[in-house]
């Protein structure tokens, strides 16, 4: 046996149990990638729940928000039919104390005035 015959039996060896590391080592991992894969597999079975849920959840928030958008309309309307209202009966007050206050102001002048001209006629009457 020579130098080279040796050392070609070491490569060989080494050769061998590169492969067998190799091959150990790709078995690691594949088995690494089937775990992940199996808990990939497992949360998306868990997510799928929680997505059905969000999803309900998210259609009746749309609904209550819906029917609150509706109230509150429902509740301007009335607000605005109220202040239309108080406006209709403050206008009509305005108007029935400015129809009122003519006249009877008139009276009131006409009364002050026939009662100072009844003063003044007494006042002179008792003089004389």
């Amino acid at each position: 046996m020579n130098v080279v015959t040796v050392l070609n039996v070491i490569l060989l060896i080494c050769a061998s149990l590169l492969c067998l590391a190799i091959i150990y080592y790709l078995y690691k991992i594949t088995k690494s990638f089937e775990e992940i894969k199996n808990n990939v597999n497992r949360l998306a079975a868990d997510l799928k729940p929680l997505i059905e849920s969000t999803t309900e959840l998210s259609e009746k928030l749309s609904d209550i928000t819906s029917e609150a958008r509706g109230q509150m309309q429902v509740t301007r309307d009335m607000v605005l039919n109220v202040k239309h209202r108080v406006d209709t009966i403050l206008g009509f007050e305005e108007r029935l104390r400015r129809g009122i206050e003519e006249p009877v102001l008139g009276i009131v002048r006409n009364v002050s005035a026939i009662v100072n001209g009844l003063n003044a006629f007494w006042n002179t009457y008792k003089k004389h």
